[in-house]
């Protein structure tokens, strides 16, 4: 039975404003905790380098440094008086070279001090070029 005849039913209508407001918080959170990555920020040009074979010239300079602070340079002993006293014997070591490489074979239970004091020798005498050597742990 109806009882409301003569009245006009209403069509159902959805109200966007509600939604609009919780797409716009859900935005605005995620703006908030992206992180975003810089890396377009840094235009970088890596150098080129064409690859040439090292001459056989270039010898290592060996430096080597046990656990009592002594040190050799290519198998000979020296005694430490100063840190210019074994740049000097670095450059004797190298001769002719102009930047040769320093290996340096620093003994595990060596002072730290000791092996500073060789990579400060190689700065004093104008090399850059140092390495440190090691062995492989027993398995």
């Amino acid at each position: 039975m109806n009882f409301q005849r003569g009245r006009i039913r209403e069509e159902p209508e959805i109200n966007l404003i509600p939604m609009i407001d919780v797409l716009l918080v859900i935005l605005i959170f995620m703006m908030v905790t992206t992180s975003y990555a810089k890396f377009s920020e840094l235009q970088i040009n890596l150098p080129q380098a064409g690859g040439e074979t090292a001459t056989a010239s270039a010898k290592p300079i060996n430096v080597a440094v046990d656990a009592s602070e002594h040190y050799a340079i290519n198998n000979q002993g020296m005694p430490y008086t100063s840190v210019a006293a074994l740049a000097d014997s670095l450059k004797s070591a190298a001769g002719e070279q102009d930047d040769p490489t320093i290996v340096i074979n620093a003994d595990a239970k060596a002072p730290h001090q000791s092996v500073i004091n060789v990579m400060e020798a190689a700065r004093l005498a104008g090399y850059g070029r140092i390495t440190f050597t090691t062995q492989n742990q027993p398995k």
